[in-house]
């Protein structure tokens, strides 16, 4: 079963690099690296749920990452700006296109408000930092927004994957058609990763 493989391969990977592993990944989540929260998070809530962490433990590890991963991006925009950003982020597939929205984003509603929602906001969240940092927004309202909205989503994808592992007898019930939905996200993963490729490639010979 595709689906248990994976989760099973997850929950090792974090029961490997405990807590602090855990914190790592929400801090790549949160800077410009293709790691999603939504496939972290759920994971998190299958080792609270087997008893194996603590739940306030581990709301408090990976808001604590998200808040680092966000100050770096932060510090990244506002000491080295976008040739920095840029320089970077071609190594971890930066998308420039979704910078810009983002920056424009930003830029329109600027202010912690805007901070705050935009980490519940796809593809936002992983770069609302940086035109915070290139604006210097002042450090402590962005930190109390990126504080309070990241460890809001991350407890929501906990509980989510708390109450997934709660019923995995049913989603074993039901494997054929899981592994199914499993294996068109993967593919979907993967032609996303090879448009960010062409498309990084494509970006100079535009200029």
């Amino acid at each position: 079963m595709l689906t248990e493989f994976i989760s099973k391969l997850a929950v090792r990977c974090l029961e490997t690099t405990g807590y602090a592993g855990a914190a790592v990944l929400m801090a790549l989540e949160s800077m410009i690296a293709p790691v999603p929260s939504e496939a972290v998070m759920p994971f998190v809530g299958f080792l609270v749920v087997d008893g194996k962490w603590n739940l306030y433990m581990a709301v408090l590890a990976t808001s604590l990452g998200s808040v680092l991963g966000s100050l770096v991006s932060y510090s990244m925009g506002a000491y080295g700006g976008k040739p920095l950003v840029t320089r970077v982020g071609k190594y971890l597939l930066l998308d420039h296109h979704d910078l810009e929205l983002t920056e424009r984003f930003f830029h329109r509603r600027s202010g912690t408000i805007t901070i705050f929602v935009s980490r519940f906001v796809p593809v936002v969240r992983h770069l609302i930092s940086i035109p915070a940092g290139t604006g210097r927004m002042p450090l402590g309202p962005f930190l109390t927004a990126t504080l309070a909205g990241a460890t809001l989503w991350n407890t929501f994808l906990l509980v989510c994957g708390m109450k997934l592992r709660e019923h995995w007898g049913l989603v074993q019930k039901y494997s054929h058609q899981v592994d199914i939905g499993v294996a068109v996200f993967l593919f979907l993963g993967v032609l996303w990763f090879l448009r960010s490729r062409l498309s990084r490639k494509a970006g100079p010979s535009q200029v």
